[in-house]
């Protein structure tokens, strides 16, 4: 039987006895985090590729771009953990946060996180327009991913798609500093976003798993509503259905602006279902995000795709352009 909201509400944790200090509240930051920003690099380098003529490279706005995005990336944790600790408290690894161990000021916690963000939208301001709306967009989904009356983190379903959003928004930052002066491609905003999902979906399957097996399905629905509506099989069906969506988006950015492209859709396959793979061991990395380059075999399938672009890039081969055209194969005269 499924609980009510009434059944999973949880009491505060009790209060913290520790004492706190400056390097506790810089913790909810989560600077080590940092390594998500990965996904910033390809829409810079794809916005170099595709508009070579329009671009001009300064270092000044990609050093203020990339120091913006921490800091709202940061700004967006601090929020996020502040206010899941009454929640996090019943996580079996989740509980030892910094927000749950210690008793934090709430006042405090306000202001570092304001001083993030108004930092953050300072820095953008000073890229470019499109950098800048594109950061009050990073902000905002902090607030809809976590705040009440939003809080899109407890839906199901719409907290993967709300949290992969960054996705598509890291992209847009990456592609603004080389040219603030046109959007990414929608195919390609589309294809980052639903891999995104797709990343998020295995780590919601790899923590579903694990605390499933471990102290049962009704510790994960107290700790987050949104798994009230999640089984193991669902979860399954919408991680495919994001990595089916996101590969058909891909295919067709990589048959739209460079056909020698479509040659590395054999290692993006290949990256999916490694992926999925890994999120379906115990203790998966697929829960950690930010440890993800730990995993050699996964960085492996990475190198080898990213060479294939580099080589797809300089390599032309012409004879695949009869294969972005209408073609049939005439029978006639072969029958008689």
């Amino acid at each position: 039987m499924i609980e009510s909201r009434e059944d999973i509400r949880v009491q505060p944790p009790a209060p913290a006895t520790q004492a706190t200090t400056v390097l506790d509240y810089l913790a909810l930051a989560r600077f080590d985090h940092m390594t998500k920003h990965v996904f910033i690099i390809p829409g810079f380098v794809l916005a170099c590729a595709l508009r070579r003529d329009t671009v001009t490279l300064e270092i000044a706005p990609i050093v203020l771009g990339i120091i913006s995005a921490v800091f709202i990336a940061s700004a967006n944790y601090v929020i996020n953990e502040w206010l899941d600790r009454e929640f996090d408290a019943i996580h079996p690894v989740k509980s030892k946060r910094i927000a749950v161990v210690k008793s934090l000021s709430a006042k405090w916690v306000y202001a570092e996180y304001a001083t993030f963000l108004l930092l953050g939208l300072c820095l953008a301001s000073e890229v470019a327009d499109l950098f800048f709306l594109t950061a009050i967009a990073f902000a905002l989904s902090g607030v809809a991913y976590n705040v009440r009356p939003l809080r899109l983190k407890d839906k199901t379903f719409v907290d993967v798609l709300t949290e992969s959003i960054n996705n598509p928004i890291r992209l847009t930052l990456g592609w603004s500093m080389a040219d603030p002066a046109t959007l990414p491609p929608s195919s390609l905003i589309l294809a980052y976003w639903m891999g995104g999902a797709f990343l998020m979906g295995a780590k919601r399957l790899s923590e579903y798993r694990d605390i499933a097996a471990g102290p049962g399905v009704a510790l994960l629905h107290r700790y987050r509503q949104s798994f009230l509506h999640y089984t193991e099989e669902r979860l399954i069906v919408s991680c495919f259905l994001y990595a089916m969506l996101s590969a058909f988006s891909i295919a067709i950015f990589l048959v739209k602006y460079r056909i020698e492209y479509v040659l590395a859709l054999p290692a993006f396959a290949l990256l999916f279902a490694f992926y999925l793979a890994l999120s379906l061991r115990k203790d998966s990395v697929a829960q950690k995000p930010e440890r993800l380059f730990k995993e050699r075999r996964l960085m492996a399938i990475v190198i080898v795709t990213v060479g294939l672009l580099v080589a797809l890039t300089v390599v032309d081969i012409p004879v695949l352009e009869h294969f972005s055209t209408p073609h049939f194969i005439s029978v006639d005269g072969a029958l008689d």
